[in-house]
């Protein structure tokens, strides 16, 4: 939808050809390519698994060659089902995942490393280590008195901040640390950083565009909403350059064109957006009050904040939703890291074959006869904040069979869902207009 937006905007000065718009989701699990006509309408498209891969114990990698190589053939195969020409294409958005990152060699091109995922926990102890680090703790008790006396909402979100697995920040900090090719490539002024969206745009231009946009920015963990750029503060902190940083832009913008010998034709790149703005702009969640709930690899439960940034004290985090010309929408977000990884791990256990057929085995039962499941396979999140949460059933009995599993397996989602809303009740004060619920 940001993609047909753009391509309406980019041609208001006049008529606009006949054409076709590509859609690019690069999720957790999966990347997918639709065809959408003037009337956005799906003419035709495809998808690919996206692997994960765990080289060490609460690590976990994307191969990003091979994430080129799949995402390049979706949108040929996803053309091709369409039944046009590249030539008919007249631009394509790419919405992606969140805080998987990677660093490159700015003169070459090669990664220095494979993508690491947000839900690598490789940093834990680098997290621990912060939020209860003096420096930090410091930061926030200055940051709350000036808010006393200024009242202004940037110390107040300054002063409940707390470093998270998911954030970019120490998973970054930590591959500064730890790899000295990287080290050296810094040293040089010849390090690029960027989440998936940057990667994708620089192979897609090969090398001449660097550029994210807000909404990608504002997730990192590195980005100041409320001054619009990356954070000097934090950066400093951490000791992370910013010049290894790309230039923030809108969220509806050209990005440049794809290099011609990729596709045969030079395509406008005209929108980069996160996956979960994308899915609020996608649900139509433009007004303040309007809630959505995506159940994918994760729960995230977003809500519009307007042009209001506001964090609460137990997990809601402030984000840009988007900014496309002057309108710049805000969002309150928080997250539980395992949902689909969830129904995934049951599925390669035998627990079933199918995940349809999880509903008929947890309605066959009147309850889950006490057994209760922990979904915390990257540490549980909002309210509880525990990274070193382990994963596991409860109440095991005798009697306990796969049907009890599953069905606590279900109602341990359906928890963590209830956790998220009510906390968003009691901290985030804006009325719920709607909810949009999707996966």
């Amino acid at each position: 939808m940001l993609g047909s937006h753009a391509v309406q905007e980019q041609s208001a000065a006049g008529p606009c050809p006949a054409g076709f718009v590509l859609g690019l989701d690069v999720g957790s699990t999966v990347i997918r390519c639709h065809v959408y006509d003037h009337a956005t309408l799906i003419r035709g498209s495809s998808a690919q698994k996206i692997e994960s891969l765990y080289p060490q114990a609460g690590w976990v990698e994307i191969d990003p060659d091979v994430l080129w190589l799949q995402f390049v053939t979706v949108i040929k195969e996803s053309v091709k089902a369409a039944g046009i020409e590249m030539n008919q294409v007249v631009g394509l958005g790419i919405s992606t995942q969140r805080g998987t990152f990677i660093t490159w060699n700015k003169k070459t091109g090669n990664h220095f490393h494979n993508f690491i995922s947000w839900q690598d926990l490789r940093a834990v102890e680098l997290v621990k280590s912060w939020n209860n680090s003096l420096r930090l703790k410091l930061l926030q008790n200055f940051c709350r008195v000036l808010h006393f006396f200024t009242r202004n909402k940037r110390f107040l979100t300054v002063s409940l901040f707390s470093f998270t697995n998911q954030h970019v920040s120490l998973r970054l900090a930590w591959i500064l640390q730890n790899l000295v090719e990287v080290q050296n490539a810094v040293e040089e002024d010849n390090c690029c950083f960027g989440t998936v969206d940057t990667w994708l745009l620089h192979k897609l231009t090969k090398g001449s565009e660097f550029a994210t946009d807000f909404s990608n920015a504002s997730a990192t963990g590195l980005f100041d909403p409320f001054k619009m750029h990356w954070s000097r503060i934090l950066t400093s902190l951490l000791s992370i350059p910013l010049s290894i940083l790309p230039p923030v832009k809108d969220t509806s913008h050209n990005f440049g064109s794809v290099d011609e010998e990729i596709f045969g034709v030079p395509i406008p790149i005209v929108a980069l957006v996160a996956d979960q703005q994308s899915a609020m702009f996608g649900e139509c969640c433009f007004h303040t009050g309007d809630v959505k709930l995506t159940m994918g690899t994760g729960t995230f439960l977003d809500i519009n904040t307007g042009n209001n940034l506001q964090h609460s004290i137990a997990g809601f985090y402030p984000l840009i939703g988007w900014k496309i010309g002057q309108e710049v929408v805000c969002l309150a977000e928080s997250n539980a890291g395992d949902t689909g990884t969830i129904i995934n791990w049951a599925q390669e256990l035998d627990l079933f074959t199918d995940a349809a057929e999880t509903e008929k085995m947890a309605k066959s039962l009147e309850d889950s006869e006490g057994v209760c499941f922990v979904p915390s396979f990257s540490g549980l999140q909002a309210p509880l904040n525990d990274p070193c949460a382990c994963a596991s059933f409860m109440g095991l009995k005798p009697s306990t069979n796969k049907y009890h599993l599953v069905r606590a397996i279900l109602e341990s989602i359906a928890f963590r869902n209830k956790q998220l809303y009510e906390l968003m009740q009691k901290e985030i004060h804006i009325p719920v207009t709607k909810v949009r619920v999707l996966g």
